[in-house]
């Protein structure tokens, strides 16, 4: 989880671990949400564009691809150790 934490520059636990388990229970919609503004359930930001509504999703889908793949790796390297 440290490793995970320093590349993709987040700074507290917590954090992570609420994604991760967003993420486990099916809550994407939560993670779409940007920093320092929550949205009711099942709402999220509203944009002004199509464009823009799709570039937030692409971004969202390139994190959401990073973080997975670190969270696997960091799996493979656990079970190696063991």
């Amino acid at each position: 989880m440290k490793e995970v934490m320093e590349q993709l520059s987040i700074r507290n636990k917590t954090q992570l671990e609420t994604w991760m388990r967003w993420y486990r229970k099916g809550e994407l919609n939560r993670l779409e949400q940007p920093v320092g503004k929550q949205y009711s359930y099942g709402k999220g930001p509203e944009f002004t564009s199509e464009l823009e509504q799709i570039k937030a999703e692409n971004r969202f889908l390139k994190q959401q691809i990073d973080v997975l793949k670190k969270y696997k790796e960091m799996e493979r390297s656990c079970h190696q150790k063991s």
